[in-house]
């Protein structure tokens, strides 16, 4: 799954600075690409763990 949404969310990045740096910005484009990173950024972070799961009872 990495394999596929890392390089999803470096064409999403291109997409978005290609875009921007155009005289004519469409910001549709703008959007679905910032939507699409963070979506990708979403799925990878969701995979992270915790640096400390026994201590989070503690926080509340």
């Amino acid at each position: 799954m990495k394999k596929f949404i890392i390089p999803m969310m470096i064409i999403a990045i291109v997409i978005a600075f290609y875009e921007q740096s155009t005289n004519d910005k469409n910001v549709y484009v703008m959007v679905i690409a910032i939507a699409v990173f963070m979506y990708g950024m979403m799925q990878l972070s969701a995979k992270t763990p915790s640096k400390n799961p026994d201590k989070e009872d503690d926080n509340v």
